[in-house]
Parts: structure tokens; C-alpha cells; sequence
């Protein structure tokens, strides 16, 4: 199968990127607009992507559909497109770069396959690629050297096996790293500032860790407008470590901690608001968060 327009389930700050890497290179990608946000239309307009309003005809125009969702909603956006698929009667290739676990995504597969449509199972790993070698996309499934033709246009994506499951798991452990320490750097120094020794830390940590130190400067301003999404994504790695006999609680945790940061101002903006260095984004957070 010739890919020639992929549908894009959603063009948030991932998808948008996503799509403008592939339009950019030849591919045309669309998306279904109607009823979203002025933000999200704003984005998918700066990308070139098409609106064509409904999913039905998102559905009837792509050859394959790219899912890029909150974790929470790819079960049923899945459903949703299953539904259009069967009653369009369409050969379509649903690939879900969703950040969810393995025993979730083979539940997915079984959704989208039952519809008549193929699945691929694939993993985001790095920002939004707006630059090029920083973001790989995991792909696995039989059908995943489709999905591959891809790399052509723009995108970095590696197949790493015919099994549904592999990709998505990959990603569980990668952000179980990434996002993990992310969360628990975030209390961390929120406790030094409690305690008044945040200064002090930051000088130890920067002397004995500088790796570690450049790295939190990077990621931690990064997270808070996206700490709603992440969530999620700490709850699939928990369900994902507990189906394995490994201990949930670590990730629950994290989850906790995005929770917090999300009822923040910071936690409010969206990315393309949010700038500020790590000491005032950890005074923000210290300050309202503190118990009354």
C-alpha cells in the first residue's frame, strides 16, 4: 500500500509536529476538526494540516490513521473509529502512538482488527520533531513495515518486531525512566525549598551530578505544561510494572505529583505559553501547592 494522506487523531502539540514533518516531505495529512478547540484548530492550521470535519470522512480520505491521544482516551477514540471504519467498509491502516500499556494496546488491536482495518503498535520517544534526529517512533505488528514507509517523509520509525505489545511496552519502560525521575526530581526540590535549602542542594547536585543537573534544567520546565498528560501515562507504566509481579505503588506516586502540578498556574499554560527557569518554576510550585 502507497501512503499518500494520513489522518491525524489529534493534532495537539505531538500530532501537529508529526504532521507538519510529513507534510513538509510530500505527505498530505488531514484531520477531523469539528467540534475541537480554537487551540488545537490553530495548531493543525499552522501545519498545513486539512480539515475534513467529521471523522467519517477523516476515515473514508486517509490510507492510514495516526492516534496521538491523551492515554485515557485511546480506547475510545479507538471504538469510535472502529465504528466509521466497519461502516465505511474501508481498508485502513490504524496505527496507535499512544503511551499505554501492552495489555491495553492488544485490547485496542483486537477493537480496531474486528473492524476489518489492520494495527500497528508504536511508541514516541523524544519531543515533538521539530528537529530532526531527536525523535524516533517504535513500531511493532506485521503490518509495521507499512507504517515504515513513513521513514521516507521525514520521520525516524523502527521496527522492532511483529508482536503487538513490544512498542508500547518500550515506551512504558523509556518514560518509566524519563518522566519518573522528572517527578521525583519536581518533589524533591520543592521539599529543599520547603526546607529552605534549595540553594544548597542545587550547589551539590550541580557539583556532584552535573549530568543530572542539566538534564532537570531541560526537563522540568518542560513537563509543567504537559503534566495533564502525563498523569495517564504514569498510571499505564503502573498497570503495565503490576501485570509484570513489579511493584505499582513507585508510579502511582508520580502520577500524584503531575496531578499536583496540574491544578498549578504553570500546570494551566499550554507549551507554547510556558517559559521560565527552573528556580522560579520550583518557588511557583512550592508556593502553591503548600498546605493551608
Amino acid at each position: 500500500m502507497a501512503i499518500q494522506t494520513v489522518g491525524i487523531l489529534s493534532p495537539g502539540d505531538m500530532g501537529q509536529a508529526i504532521a507538519s514533518v510529513l507534510n513538509q516531505n510530500g505527505i498530505r495529512t488531514i484531520a477531523a476538526l469539528d467540534d475541537r478547540s480554537p487551540r488545537t484548530r490553530q495548531l493543525a492550521a499552522a501545519a498545513n494540516i486539512q480539515d475534513v470535519g467529521s471523522l467519517t470522512q477523516l476515515v473514508i480520505e486517509s490510507d492510514v490513521i495516526l492516534s496521538v491521544l491523551v492515554p485515557a482516551a485511546a480506547a475510545e477514540v479507538a471504538q469510535q473509529v472502529a465504528e466509521v471504519i466497519g461502516n465505511v467498509g474501508k481498508q485502513i491502516l490504524y496505527v496507535d502512538a499512544n503511551a499505554i500499556a501492552p495489555q491495553k494496546v492488544k485490547t485496542i488491536a483486537q477493537i480496531i482488527e474486528s473492524s476489518g482495518a489492520t494495527f500497528v503498535d508504536a511508541s514516541i520517544i523524544g519531543p515533538p520533531p521539530r528537529v530532526p534526529g531527536r525523535t524516533r517512533i517504535y513500531a511493532s505488528g506485521k503490518p509495521a513495515v507499512e507504517f515504515q514507509q513513513l521513514s521516507n517523509y521525514g520521520l525516524d520509525i523502527r521496527v522492532i518486531g511483529d508482536e503487538i505489545g513490544r512498542a508500547s511496552g518500550l515506551k512504558m519502560s523509556y518514560a518509566a525512566l524519563t518522566k519518573g525521575l522528572t517527578a521525583i526530581s519536581t518533589e524533591l526540590l520543592i521539599a529543599a525549598h520547603r526546607l529552605g535549602l534549595d540553594k544548597e542542594l542545587w550547589s551539590e547536585v550541580s557539583t556532584s551530578q552535573p549530568e543530572l543537573a542539566n538534564i532537570l534544567v531541560r526537563s522540568i520546565p518542560s513537563m509543567t505544561p504537559k503534566a495533564h498528560r502525563w498523569i495517564g501515562e504514569m498510571e499505564e507504566i503502573a498497570e503495565t510494572f503490576q501485570e509484570l509481579g513489579l511493584t505499582e505503588r513507585i508510579f502511582y506516586g508520580a502520577a500524584d505529583i503531575y496531578r499536583l502540578v496540574k491544578d498549578t498556574s504553570l500546570g494551566k499554560e499550554t507549551p507554547e505559553e510556558s517559559d521560565r527557569q527552573l528556580s522560579e518554576i520550583i518557588t511557583t510550585l512550592s508556593d502553591e501547592t503548600a498546605p493551608n
